[in-house]
């Protein structure tokens, strides 16, 4: 271990910006979710006072078109 300062936010971003672009996007998501988790058990009230926010996690996930579409034998086996 050295002796000398070390700017952590500095090295972070420093190796946040060698990564592909779609890690940097986890790690902002990792981050926000950090961000929320502890500012949700610090004690401190939100914004939303603990409520669901609509349009929060707006375009992060996705259903495929065939969502509800019966499964096929090979996947429901002896179920059916």
């Amino acid at each position: 271990m050295t002796t000398q300062t070390i700017d952590l936010p500095e090295m972070i971003l420093t190796k946040i910006k060698d990564l592909p672009l779609e890690q940097q996007q986890e790690i902002l998501d990792f981050t926000e979710f950090i961000a929320h988790k502890y500012t949700k058990n610090s004690g401190e009230k939100n914004k939303s006072n603990g409520k669901r926010v609509a349009g929060l996690f707006k375009d992060k996930g996705w259903i495929s078109d065939d969502f509800n579409d019966p499964l096929p034998p090979e996947i429901l086996g002896d179920i059916i």
